[in-house]
C-alpha cells in the first residue's frame, strides 16, 4: 500500500480528491489536513509515503510546508496541488523540493499515476506542467548546457548513465532493471547524484540531464 496524507482547505475539494484515490486499493489515504501547519505536523507523526499538498492554504501555503517536510521528513515525497498553473508557483514548488506538480483541473488518471510515480522513486508532472517548464528552459539554452555540462564533469561514467535514465524519467526499479543492478544500489546512485550535483531532487536533476544533453 501508498499511504497518502492528503491537505486542501476545502472539505469538498479533499473529499473528491479522496473519492479518486479511493478507486485504486494501492493507495490509502492515511492522514488530512485542513492547512499547511496541520500538515506538517501530521507529516511528521505519519510518516506517508508520499504528501499531496495544496498550494494556496491558511496558516502555512502548500510551498511553505513542502519546504519544512523536506526538512523535518524527507523520506516523505511531495507533490503540489493546484488549479493555478503560473510559472512561479511550478519554479517555487521544484525550488523546495517537491518531486510532483500536478493541476486539480486535470485528468484524474494523471493524479493516481502521478502518486505512483513519486511513490516509486521518480518525479511526475502533469502534461500542461511539463509544456510550461519545456518553454521556460527552452530560452537561453546554449549558456545553461555549457553550464550542465561542467556540473556534470565530476560523476562517473556510471553516475551519468543513471542520471540520463533519472532525466528520462524512469523510477528507481525501471533503472535497475534496464542496468541490470539491484534497486537498493540505484538509490545509492541517485543519491550521490543529488549530492555532487547540488540538486534537492529528481527533477532538478532530471534538467541537469537535459540541459548537458545526456538525454535525446
Amino acid at each position: 500500500m501508498i499511504r497518502l496524507l492528503l491537505a486542501d482547505d476545502e472539505a469538498m475539494i479533499r473529499a473528491g480528491i479522496r473519492a479518486i484515490l479511493a478507486s485504486d486499493p494501492e493507495l490509502d489515504v492515511v492522514a488530512e489536513a485542513a492547512d499547511g501547519r496541520e500538515a506538517v505536523d501530521l507529516a511528521i507523526s505519519h510518516h506517508p509515503d508520499v504528501a499531496l499538498l495544496d498550494i494556496r492554504m491558511p496558516r502555512l501555503d502548500g510551498l511553505a510546508a513542502a519546504a519544512e517536510i523536506g526538512r523535518a521528513a524527507p523520506e516523505v515525497a511531495v507533490v503540489m496541488l493546484t488549479t493555478f498553473g503560473e510559472d512561479d508557483y511550478i519554479a517555487k514548488a521544484l525550488d523546495v523540493g517537491a518531486s510532483g506538480f500536478l493541476l486539480k483541473s486535470g485528468d484524474p488518471r494523471e493524479l493516481i499515476a502521478g502518486v505512483h510515480a513519486v511513490a516509486d522513486g521518480a518525479a511526475y508532472l502533469s502534461p500542461k506542467v511539463a509544456r510550461r517548464v519545456i518553454t521556460q528552459f527552452a530560452g537561453g539554452r546554449m549558456a545553461r548546457g555549457a553550464a550542465a555540462r561542467d556540473r556534470i564533469g565530476g560523476l562517473t561514467e556510471r553516475e551519468r548513465e543513471v542520471l540520463a535514465l533519472v532525466g528520462a524519467g524512469l523510477s528507481n526499479a525501471e533503472i535497475a532493471r534496464r542496468l541490470h543492478i539491484v534497486e537498493g544500489t540505484v538509490k545509492a546512485y541517485v543519491s550521490t547524484i543529488l549530492t555532487r550535483l547540488d540538486v534537492r531532487n529528481r527533477v532538478q536533476a532530471a534538467i541537469v540531464a537535459h540541459e548537458a544533453g545526456l538525454v535525446a
